[in-house]
């Protein structure tokens, strides 16, 4: 599950995607088009500011601006970033490996295993969207 902290984070970024290139954006726009408390999303932008995706700058014409166009930032690497791991397990995380506490062992673990594959595949999906991607409307209704 997504922590509220990734669903704020790209929800800041997808707004700020979808002002590229018209300049800096306030924070109190950012807060108030998606309900973000605004506290949060300072820490939040400085963090990715940190982390290179974003720019900023002071004063009465600042605000926040993406420092990467949008289709150079994938899904994946915002997870990563704010939760750590895109592995539901511990035993399946690349970045944030740990053998599982009262593991069998990870060879005979039929969880571990399914665990990978959910991570792979997740990965693949996440890695190949990008904040400049549209998701198709049908993907939308399947889900329904």
């Amino acid at each position: 599950m997504l922590s509220q902290r990734t669903r704020y984070t790209i929800r800041a970024l997808l707004h700020l995607a979808d002002r590229y290139g018209d300049g800096p954006v306030r924070l109190s726009e950012i807060a108030a088009a998606q309900n973000i408390p605004p506290k949060f999303l300072t820490v939040m932008l400085s963090e990715m500011t940190r982390a290179g995706l974003i720019a900023s700058r002071r004063g009465r014409e600042g605000g926040y601006w993406l420092a990467r166009a949008p289709q150079e930032i994938s899904y994946g690497e915002l997870v990563r970033l704010t939760r750590g791991s895109l592995g539901l397990l511990p035993c399946a995380s690349r970045l944030a490996y740990e053998q599982c506490e009262h593991c069998i062992s990870e060879d005979k673990c039929r969880l571990h295993r399914v665990m990978l594959m959910v991570r792979d595949e997740t990965a693949r999906i996440l890695d190949s969207l990008t904040l400049a991607d549209q998701v198709p409307e049908t993907v939308l209704e399947a889900q329904e």
